[in-house]
């Protein structure tokens, strides 16, 4: 049973990882971001979107990772 949901696992990730890349494939056109002062040169819009995934893929787990640790700390202190 560990093994099939294994090879389950690396399918759905191959699955994904193929429209990434389809993504960016699709998504060549050069533009150019303004944000608060801040501009970019020309750069393919899937290089935004995939840092944008790939930001958001790190910020979703550490604020998760937050909120347990301040759910668990006033439930301690609820103890107390």
């Amino acid at each position: 049973m560990h093994g099939i949901k294994r090879v389950v696992t690396v399918l759905i990730m191959l699955v994904i990882a193929l429209v990434v890349l389809a993504f960016v494939l699709e998504n060549q056109q050069d533009v150019s971001l303004s944000f608060l002062g801040f501009g970019t040169g020309q750069v393919p819009v899937s290089v935004f979107v995939v840092v944008a995934l790939v930001i958001g893929m790190l910020v979703g787990p550490l604020l998760t990772v937050l909120v347990r640790h301040r759910r668990r700390r006033s439930i301690a202190a609820g103890r107390s």
